[in-house]
């Protein structure tokens, strides 16, 4: 058995988009996923948030759910567009009072929430104004922070501003898989991924600014990691320079959007591998952006295995046919909650929080009634255990997300994925926990993990 610190934080995390639905209800505006969810062939089946989990009619039931499980914490996100419909300028009342009576709801059941502010539901009429690529979303953006801060911040002291800007820059803008849709040029990739960074600086001081609590304060990027081939000096040194390496051609990195938060400059080998694409920007923007963090969170699910070259530079190494793999065609590598929280603490500096990670699988209900996801079990159980030694070893880990607490809409895949502790029967919103939900209930109550 290996025990976690006595005040180590277990939860559980959804986004907006993917489980509240109501869409079109209570005055809320449109989003860029509601754009992308109507243009042919974006999303699996033509699937949508339209309605989803239908958590915005049903959260006290599920809050409910969350407290059978035991969590201690859950990390929910707010939809820009549900509070402010265009994004900056008139308050939707009854949007702001949903997340109100949500965070009520934990808190009387004795959950923390952590808001996270951007999961990616850009406002639609935002985006008509340039989105991302406009200069004025960080003040935008700092707007409607405000707004949630001076709602919510005398209960909530958790706070984070951004979700993975690898993925709503980098498949929303570069490769257009992820809304909005767009297949730019890297020199309007990266000045929508600064004006992000600027945003998130932004953001920042708005909440130590406003906030009516003390805050703890921290974004939730992408953590990439690996596994090194062995454990030997040389594989280990290819590891640590390909996580914290930049490579030309690829958004995929840590530390081109890790170092301007948290060290005020971009990577010197993200300036040569972008080269003239690199935006021009005032000096006073990095102050903006660097600003003090209480914690740096970690998506992190699945990583390369990774090994030195004849030249001693890294190289990723195929791994063995029959590899097992999740239903999302993840290769499964408990390592690299070993190896993520590690290396990047190392570069950061920073308590690390894991605010993602998971499995999607194939669940469904059985005859018995219940969801037997052994795999899901093995595949916490395995990635705990390498986070458990981080942690046992020195590495400053304050708290674990499970993702997600409910089978959700999962993006351009719709409701193929199945991530939840808790399955939804998304014709009949009946919520079943699964055995994992059980499983990690005990690991809460124990604060270990066997």
């Amino acid at each position: 058995m290996i025990p976690f610190p006595e005040k180590f934080v277990w939860g559980a995390a959804a986004a907006a988009y993917q489980i509240e639905g109501a869409a079109f209800e209570d005055g809320r505006g449109l989003s860029v996923w509601d754009m992308l969810c109507r243009q042919p062939g974006k999303v699996w089946r033509g699937h949508a948030g339209d309605v989803a989990c239908d958590h915005y009619h049903r959260f006290r039931d599920d809050v409910g759910l969350m407290r059978r499980i035991g969590l201690q914490a859950y990390r929910l996100s707010v939809s820009w567009p549900r509070v402010l419909p265009e994004g900056v300028g008139a308050v939707n009342a009854r949007g702001l009072d949903f997340y109100d009576q949500l965070v009520d709801k934990l808190l009387s059941q004795g959950i923390d929430p952590w808001v996270t502010l951007f999961h990616w539901d850009f406002p639609y009429d935002l985006f008509l104004r340039g989105g991302w690529l406009n200069r004025d979303c960080a003040n935008w953006f700092a707007e409607y922070v405000q707004t949630i801060v001076g709602k919510l911040s005398d209960r909530v002291t958790k706070w984070i501003t951004l979700n993975e800007p690898q993925c709503f820059i980098g498949l929303g803008h570069l490769q257009g898989t992820h809304a909005p849709g767009l297949q730019l040029g890297w020199e309007e990739v990266l000045l929508a991924g600064h004006h992000a960074l600027l945003a998130h600086g932004r953001a920042v001081q708005v909440i130590r600014a406003c906030a009516r609590k003390p805050p703890s304060v921290g974004w939730a990027p992408v953590g990439f990691a690996g596994v090194p081939a062995t454990s030997s000096e040389s594989d280990v040194e290819a590891l640590r320079k390909h996580v914290n390496g930049v490579r030309a051609g690829s958004l995929w990195n840590n530390v081109w959007w890790g170092d301007p938060p948290v060290l005020g400059h971009y990577p010197e080998e993200g300036l040569r591998a972008y080269g003239r694409a690199v935006p021009r920007y005032p000096a006073s923007d990095m102050e903006t952006i660097c600003q003090p963090l209480d914690f740096y969170g970690i998506n992190i699910y699945t990583s390369p295995l990774v090994g030195a070259g004849a030249d001693g530079e890294p190289e990723e190494i195929p791994r063995s046919a029959g590899w097992p793999v999740t239903h999302f065609q993840w290769e499964v590598t408990p390592e690299n909650l070993y190896w993520g929280p590690k290396l990047l603490q190392e570069r950061y500096r920073l308590p690390i929080v894991v605010t993602e990670n998971g499995m999607s699988h194939n669940d469904w209900v059985g005859l018995d009634g219940k969801v037997h996801d052994s795999q899901r079990i093995d595949f916490l159980r395995r990635y705990l255990l390498q986070l458990g030694r981080a942690i046992a070893e020195g590495v400053d880990v304050r708290g674990y997300f499970q993702w997600s607490i409910m089978d959700n809409f999962e993006w351009a895949e719709g409701y193929k994925q199945r991530f939840g502790l808790i399955h939804v029967d998304y014709a009949t919103q009946v919520r079943t926990l699964k055995d994992s939900a059980l499983w990690f209930g005990e690991v809460i109550r124990k604060n270990a993990v066997e």
